[in-house]
């Protein structure tokens, strides 16, 4: 039986103690920690903690976890947030016409790998629709108009609000979001196509072909004004030569999405992701 478990991720000023300190407030209240990984960002005097502990026995109440723990990051001058294994994000997949990322987000959340419901898949296109059913996940079309692409984002967000979402997924959803959309959500991950921070932006097999590279990748990030340029969570790479087309890298860059993106979403859901500076610590 898998246990329930609290995860506490902390980023607060670097100073002596407070790998004790933390470690004595769940000894305190009878936990039993499971991980607990840690991390000093020395350049930017940080000090960066992720703790997994078995809330059997413990003496605290949920409510009274995300309580103290926020008493003690206001002490430590720190910013806290505090999670919990069984609660599972409810998932909006976001996908165009390409089905290899979708697909294989839905695969994965059905048998288990990835714990999280997906109980929403908006595209733009119709194509997918079937793909969707044959899950039971609903499919809601929201075509997307160039001079009209506020209101369409506005039937969106109300979309994510019905059910409930708590986390977007870019499945090679080909429409770029706006600024004033990731102010009302902003945890979003996406993935690109691209070994980033290298061809940026449209076609980058195409570019990476013309250029005779011989790695090729794709990288997860979270989504941001700008474009392609958010935290980095997982990226992957497959060897290309001088006998590969243009297809041949479509389809070898297909199988680093797919991989690529289920990392990062599994990193995000398991709270092992943790943002700071413009950039990602992965506690793996």
């Amino acid at each position: 039986m898998t246990t329930s478990t609290a995860i506490l991720q902390l980023i607060c000023p670097d100073r002596p103690g407070l790998v004790s300190q933390l470690s004595g407030w769940v000894a305190d209240h009878g936990g039993n920690i499971l991980h607990a990984d840690h991390h000093t960002d020395a350049g930017a005097g940080l000090f960066l903690s992720r703790i997994e502990w078995d809330l059997k026995g413990f003496r605290l109440t949920r409510e009274a976890i995300l309580l103290s723990v926020d008493s003690l990051a206001n002490k430590l001058g720190g910013k806290v947030q505090v999670s919990f294994s069984d609660q599972l994000s409810r998932v909006a997949i976001f996908a165009s016409q390409q089905s290899h990322c979708l697909l294989d987000l839905l695969w994965r959340a059905d048998n288990g790998e990835l714990p999280m419901k997906v109980p929403l898949v908006v595209s733009n296109h119709m194509d997918l629709k079937s793909l969707c059913e044959n899950f039971g996940v609903a499919f809601e079309f929201v075509p997307i108009e160039s001079d009209r692409k506020e209101d369409a984002e506005i039937i969106i967000l109300d979309l994510l609000k019905k059910y409930q979402i708590d986390l977007v997924v870019l499945a090679k959803y080909m429409q770029i979001l706006t600024g004033k959309f990731l102010e009302e959500f902003s945890q979003v991950i996406n993935i690109h196509h691209s070994f980033l921070p290298a061809f940026k932006g449209a076609q980058p097999y195409h570019r990476a072909w013309e250029r005779g590279v011989k790695l090729i990748g794709a990288t997860a990030h979270y989504v941001t004004e700008d474009l392609d340029d958010g935290p980095i969570i997982e990226q992957l790479i497959a060897n290309v030569s001088h006998r590969d087309e243009v297809n041949d890298l479509i389809r070898k860059g297909r199988d680093t999405e797919r991989i690529a993106l289920a990392r990062a979403v599994r990193l995000h859901l398991r709270c092992q992701v943790m943002v700071y500076s413009g950039k990602t610590a992965i506690f793996a």
